[in-house]
């Protein structure tokens, strides 16, 4: 099917448009940028740089995507922003591209939830099904796993990583790491529990949730150092999630971790 450009949009020469695309009055599409088969732009969307857009995928006016990343050190280098499919990008928000030094390309997996005035930086890798609620944050070179849900008003510090199907509660700034399924809330956050409304939606079985538990108590309270808990951990159990944190807990990280209190 044949895209359909408002005549007030500017489309520049060299852009990429799939089939049935949508881009409505005042917006603004760079030389560089790809925009997949049934994307919908509402209107006065910018989308500037090396920038992907997987099919389907809605922004809503006054975004701006694939903009310069917000940091000194960068030089003008040809850096990318690649979205996934079927994501909902909300007014005003906004995502850039990588720098140089954090590996040029700021990533976005498929079917996230980016709500009104949050913002993606330079260098973040952003993971499957991942909802960032109004205002947040993600900066530079974050890692968010999939099923993550950033709440309203929160920060995530550069670098920090969050594990697969945690959440954060709003009004929350994340300095250190979050363990999978981690549940972190407060002004500074801090890891209070397990994300067990999200477990349940997704459908964890019973014996994984009791699991998990058992692993957050020995986490908290065990013997011996947050390492040495969490690889004593992983000899132990038996269960596909425990052993997911134990697999964060031990990978590289250039941050410390939220433990819990």
């Amino acid at each position: 099917m044949a895209s359909h450009i408002h005549p007030s949009a500017i489309i520049e020469d060299g852009a990429r448009l799939g089939a049935d695309v949508r881009v409505g009055p005042f917006c603004h599409v760079g030389a560089d940028v790809h925009l997949g088969d049934g994307v919908e732009l509402k209107s006065h969307v910018v989308i500037g740089g090396q920038t992907s857009v997987g099919a389907e995928t809605v922004i809503f006016p006054f975004a701006v995507i694939g903009e310069i990343p917000q940091d000194l050190k960068f030089n003008g280098e040809k850096t990318r922003l690649e979205i996934g499919a079927r994501n909902r990008i909300r007014e005003h928000v906004t995502m850039n591209t990588g720098t140089d030094g954090g590996g040029r390309v700021t990533r976005v997996g498929d079917d996230g939830l980016f709500m009104a005035g949050c913002h993606v930086a330079h260098d973040a890798q952003l993971g499957n099904r991942v909802i960032i609620v109004n205002n947040s944050a993600i900066a530079g070179h974050c890692v968010i796993e999939d099923d993550v849900i950033v709440g309203g008003l929160s920060g995530v510090h550069q670098f920090v990583r969050i594990g697969q199907g945690a959440i954060i509660g709003a009004l929350s700034m994340v300095a250190n790491d979050v363990i999978p399924h981690g549940l972190v809330q407060g002004p500074r956050g801090e890891l209070d529990g397990l994300n067990l409304v999200g477990l349940k939606r997704r459908g964890v079985a019973r014996a994984d949730i009791t699991a998990l538990r058992a692993a957050f108590q020995m986490l908290a309270q065990g013997e011996g150092t947050f390492q040495d808990r969490a690889n004593r951990l992983g000899e132990e159990t038996t269960s596909d999630y425990v052993r997911q944190i134990v697999a964060f807990v031990t990978a590289g990280t250039d941050r410390h971790f939220l433990t819990p209190r």
